[in-house]
This record gives C-alpha cells, sequence and structure tokens, in this order.
C-alpha cells in the first residue's frame, strides 16, 4: 500500500532555503511519476515539480524554475523538493502525490493523482 508522508515544512525568511521529504512508507515502488504541488490560501492546488523516474527529468512550473530541485533519494523510496531564495508567494502547504503511470499526459492536473501525503506548510515571512 502506498503512504505517502511529508516532512521539512517550517517557518524561513524570504531569501532562504528548505529541502522537503516525501517518504512512501509503504516502500511499494509503485508510483513511475512522483510530483510535488502547492495549495496556496486561497487557490487551488497547483503543480511545482514532477519526475517520470523512467527518463528522471524533472519538470517544473514556471514560477519555481531556477529556484527548486526535484531529487530523489538512494533508497528511491523518498523524493525531495530543495527550495532555494523562497518568496512571500511561495507560502503554502506542499504536497507529494504519485500515480502508477510514466505518462506525461496532464502531470499538473491534481486530479490524475492516485496518491496524495498530508502535505507540510511552508511559511515565508520576513
Amino acid at each position: 500500500q502506498v503512504q505517502l508522508v511529508e516532512s521539512g515544512g517550517r517557518m524561513v525568511q524570504p531569501g532562504e532555503s528548505l529541502r522537503l521529504s516525501c517518504e512512501d512508507s509503504g516502500r511499494t515502488f509503485y508510483n513511475l511519476f512522483m510530483a510535488w504541488f502547492r495549495q496556496r490560501p486561497g487557490a487551488e492546488r497547483e503543480f511545482v515539480a514532477g519526475v517520470n523516474f523512467r527518463n528522471r527529468n524533472p519538470m517544473y512550473a514556471e514560477s519555481v524554475k531556477g529556484r527548486f530541485t526535484f531529487s530523489r533519494g538512494i533508497a528511491k523510496n523518498t523524493i525531495y523538493l530543495k527550495m532555494d531564495n523562497l518568496k512571500p508567494e511561495d507560502t503554502a502547504v506542499y504536497y507529494c502525490a504519485g500515480r502508477p503511470t510514466a505518462s506525461l499526459v496532464a502531470v499538473s492536473s491534481p486530479r490524475t493523482y492516485n496518491y496524495w501525503g498530508q502535505g507540510t506548510q511552508v511559511f515565508v515571512s520576513s
């Protein structure tokens, strides 16, 4: 059973960095496409970054490109989101998500993901 658990969110100041983690505690290695989404206050959930584990080329939203880096742990059941130069507009609940297909169709649509973590809060403020 896939069980995604995020961690690492906290309050930081603008310009600082954070690394979020997401572990598949079920250790199923079932998801072929993993992604990070975020939901800002009063907004819909939006795609941040994702990776197809077959071609391993990360995809990023334009708003985070160059500042955020998606990576995968050596154990392969953990993914990370390194966030640099954080801005107040990055304040959101961050979720990891997975789906058991390597397809790149509709990767930015939350409705196409089968598995979700509970979310971790990131707050960027001076």
